[in-house]
């Protein structure tokens, strides 16, 4: 069988509410749930980079599969290391935060990315520790080397993302789903955390992953 991780959103932690839940639920069925904290206890030089390199680190040995479940930035993770880690078998990915680099900058304004990029860190709100938290402009630079055009791997892929997401709009599952006919996208009547569909969200989870 394969080896679950769940992989955290941006700004989050290994006890959010999602995390939480599908830690219980997999538990319900004697499945372990691994849950790296991927803050590393320095939120402020976090990259994507840094977050493939530590996921990779938690892999079994090869060749024992893996199933990645990743929420937003998370999701963005793992849509990653299943393009360039031959032992991810299956994706779910919860409101995957493709086109986040542009959509945070757009929100921000030009004279704020300036800002950011002159002095080197910018002030964002991290849930998981529920204050202000400086991110470092490294951050950006990082995540532009990655264009999402490159993940090409036909890996069997679940999309679940909510109509009403104000983060991540829908549009970026669906232009990501439309030209890979591994991935099922299902829309949900729901915003980006996607907490009052978690019942529903479980079901498809449980049965795409064939899970007994």
């Amino acid at each position: 069988m394969s080896q679950f991780i769940y992989l955290h959103g941006f700004a989050s932690s290994p006890e959010s509410t999602k995390a939480k839940d599908l830690r219980d639920r997999f538990a319900q069925l004697h499945i372990s749930l691994t849950i790296p904290d991927l803050n590393q206890n320095d939120f402020t030089h976090l990259t994507l980079t840094r977050q493939l390199q530590q996921v990779e680190s938690d892999f079994p040995p090869a060749p024992e599969p893996v199933t990645l479940i990743g929420s937003s930035f998370g999701g963005l993770t793992a849509a990653w290391l299943g393009q360039t880690q031959p032992q991810v078998e299956r994706l779910v990915l919860l409101a995957p935060a493709f086109g986040f680099l542009s959509h945070w900058l757009s929100q921000l304004g030009e004279q704020q990315v300036q800002q950011w990029q002159r002095e080197g860190f910018l002030p964002v709100y991290h849930y998981g520790q529920e204050r202000m938290l400086p991110i470092s402009y490294q951050f950006a630079e990082d995540a532009a080397q990655y264009r999402e055009s490159e993940i090409v791997r036909p890996v069997p892929t679940l999309i679940i993302h909510g109509k009403r997401d104000e983060v991540i709009p829908i549009e970026s599952s669906i232009e990501f789903a439309s030209d890979r006919p591994w991935v099922t996208l299902v829309q949900m009547d729901s915003d980006h955390a996607l907490i009052d569909v978690l019942d529903e969200s479980w079901q498809l989870i449980r049965e795409f992953c064939q899970l007994s």
